[in-house]
């Protein structure tokens, strides 16, 4: 069942409790940032049944996958998946997840919730993410390696110039401490959404200046390669 199907059985965020009679599993879940110069908003982990997705490759982006995409709020994706009785972890960072830095957090998850999701908004960008989707839970005992990529949400367009970051809005949310690192006065790399699906994202452009140009972003620091993150995952015995 989709996300977006499920804003109407919306609940409070937060982590769940486990339901009566269901085995629980311990996980560590670490997240590291691999790239030079992006930000990780805050991030969601979520443990959900497979019926659930927070996002399909090819598949137009939910509400609460734009907000978060576009303004890096989580708080649509976790109410979502927590009324239909995941658990999840909001923000294990507290806050903005640094270029190299990780964070680590527990997680025990009833035996229906076999799945883990990882979502985050990249910054500086108009609608990106980091994307796990789905990734089947191993019921061995060990930790386990998975790399992840940047995707683009298809929602905006990739102007690459200083914006609000609220849905709909153009241009890309620029908090601190980003404000010394993101450029100005650009023109706009483009107005156009090509591709209005959830995707593989095709990266920053920038330019080399940072008082106009076409991009705000710079050319060097703020461009990436996938995988984007590292997550480590141990699952107990």
């Amino acid at each position: 069942m989709r996300i977006k199907q499920l804003t109407s059985l919306l609940l409070a965020a937060g982590v769940t409790a486990i339901a009566p009679g269901l085995q629980a599993a311990e996980l560590e879940v670490s997240v590291q940032n691999l790239t030079r110069g992006m930000y990780f908003t805050p991030i969601l982990i979520s443990a959900h049944t497979p019926e659930q997705q927070l996002f399909n490759v090819g598949e137009a982006a939910s509400a609460e996958l734009q907000a978060m995409a576009e303004g890096g709020s989580i708080a649509g994706l976790a109410d979502a998946t927590a009324a239909m009785s995941a658990d999840n972890i909001l923000n294990p960072a507290s806050g903005l997840l640094m270029p190299t830095a990780s964070t680590t957090a527990t997680l025990s998850t009833a035996d229906t919730n076999s799945v883990l999701s990882i979502v985050a908004m990249m910054l500086p960008t108009n609608d990106g993410f980091i994307g796990l989707n789905s990734w089947n839970i191993p019921t061995e005992p060990g930790t386990y390696t998975v790399y992840i990529n940047a995707y683009d949400a298809g929602t905006e367009a990739n102007d690459e110039i200083r914006g609000g970051g609220q849905p709909g809005v153009p241009g890309l949310p620029v908090p601190p401490p980003l404000e010394d690192l993101v450029g100005m006065n650009g023109s706009g790399i483009t107005s156009e959404i090509v591709n209005d699906t959830v995707h593989i994202h095709p990266g920053n452009l920038g330019d080399d200046d940072s008082q106009g140009g076409s991009s705000d972003i710079s050319n060097t620091v703020q461009r990436w390669l996938n995988p984007v993150a590292k997550v480590t995952v141990t699952v107990s015995e």
